[in-house]
């Protein structure tokens, strides 16, 4: 049974994972790095596999394409890393998202628990259920607005712990120009 199955094209070749399961559909899946998986029935032929990625080929490069394009057309934030800062920078940074937490925090009538500010690799900040609020310390070198914008975002979640409309209705109430502020983030790539 095969494992793994390598596609070619004029613009190169890809090596597909295939993960066998108890499904009944086959499941094509693209990660930002670039892997492909194939999740696929465990009772699937290898012939009938074969077949179904040959079909999707052109989909499948279309979407490396357009992942490679995006994180091309990424503007990288113009940082030290956390590692390299003193301990009166961080003390500083650490001192600028608690001000803006209390700041919104106080506008939205929300509580809050413990913050932290460290370098996360995929989010530009996240909320536990208990009320703790993550930040990637990237976002102190980054204009104010985007900072405010993150921190009314997950504060919001204190409220609604999902992306409903009612969580964006929230986000709105408090920050109206939310939508500029997480297209200009999207366009920024994270460091790793």
């Amino acid at each position: 049974m095969i494992t793994e199955y390598k596609i070619s094209e004029e613009d190169g070749s890809v090596c597909i994972q295939v993960l066998r399961s108890a499904r009944k559909s086959i499941g094509l899946e693209i990660k930002a790095g670039g892997e492909v998986f194939a999740r696929i029935p465990a009772r699937l032929s290898d012939r009938e596999l074969k077949r179904f990625l040959q079909e999707h080929k052109g989909w499948i490069f279309d979407k490396l394409r357009l992942s490679r394009e995006r994180k091309e057309n990424r503007k990288a934030v113009e940082a030290p890393r956390m590692e390299e800062m003193t301990a009166a920078e961080i003390a500083r940074m650490k001192e600028r998202f608690l001000e803006r937490v209390r700041h919104y925090s106080g506008l939205m009538g929300i509580t809050f628990g413990r913050i932290t500010v460290r370098n996360q690799k995929t989010r530009w900040g996240s909320c536990s259920e208990k009320g703790n609020l993550n930040f990637n310390y990237l976002l102190y070198f980054l204009p104010k607005e985007l900072l405010d914008y993150v921190v009314v975002h997950e504060l919001a979640h204190r409220r609604h712990m999902n992306h409903s409309g009612e969580f964006w209705a929230e986000v709105e109430k408090y920050f109206p120009e939310y939508k500029e502020c997480r297209k200009k983030l999207k366009k920024i790539g994270i460091n790793e």
